[in-house]
This record gives C-alpha cells, sequence and structure tokens, in this order.
C-alpha cells in the first residue's frame, strides 16, 4: 500500500515549536506581520563563472596500412588510396599474414 504524503512544511513548524520550547522560548506566532512581508530578505546573487572554451582541434586523414595485430606499418596521403592499397597486398604476400588499409585520423599540430 501506498504512504501517506507528508506535509513537510507541518512537520517543521512542529519540530521548531519543539525545540523552542525546549529553550523556554516561546513558540514561533504563524501570523506574520505586514511589515515582515514587505522587507524580503536580500539573497546575495550568484556569480557568473564563465566556462573555458575548448581548444578548436584540427585532425587531418590519412591511409594506415595494418597488420594482423593492428600495428601500423606505412601510413599514406588521404589522396593516395591505391598506393596503400598496393603496399597493403606486397605485405600480404610477402609475410604470408594479412594486412589491410584503415582510415586515420591525426591531430595536426600547429
Amino acid at each position: 500500500m501506498a504512504r501517506k504524503i507528508l506535509n513537510r512544511k507541518e512537520l517543521r513548524k512542529q519540530a521548531e515549536a519543539q525545540k523552542a520550547s525546549a529553550k523556554g522560548d516561546e513558540p514561533p506566532s504563524t501570523d506574520e506581520s505586514p511589515a515582515a512581508e514587505a522587507q524580503p530578505t536580500k539573497l546575495p546573487k550568484p556569480t557568473k563563472r564563465s566556462k573555458k572554451t575548448d581548444k578548436e582541434v584540427r585532425l587531418k586523414a590519412f591511409w594506415g596500412v595494418f597488420n594482423q595485430s593492428l600495428r601500423r606499418v606505412a601510413l599514406f596521403e588521404y589522396s593516395e588510396r591505391k598506393l596503400a592499397d598496393k603496399k597493403a597486398e606486397e605485405l600480404t604476400q610477402s609475410t604470408k599474414t594479412p594486412h589491410f588499409v584503415q582510415l586515420v585520423k591525426e591531430v595536426i599540430q600547429e
């Protein structure tokens, strides 16, 4: 079964009243004067913090020739795909282990 929803404001008033009676003070009155309502408490403004913007990272595409254990054997410019395929076939024939071509993106150092 669902529990009864508790009114947190009422529980707080009861707790404050118990604390006040334990101290020997009067319990706080529930009706407030109009003067107290007219003067709202001033809260400090939250400070706005500017976030650091990440530096724009520029990438350049290459074709990499990799062996079976994912180790890069050769690197070719993006426009030299045919040469990369040719190199992968040569290495596959000579070493008897498969080599393949995959796109590689690297950060441009400025």
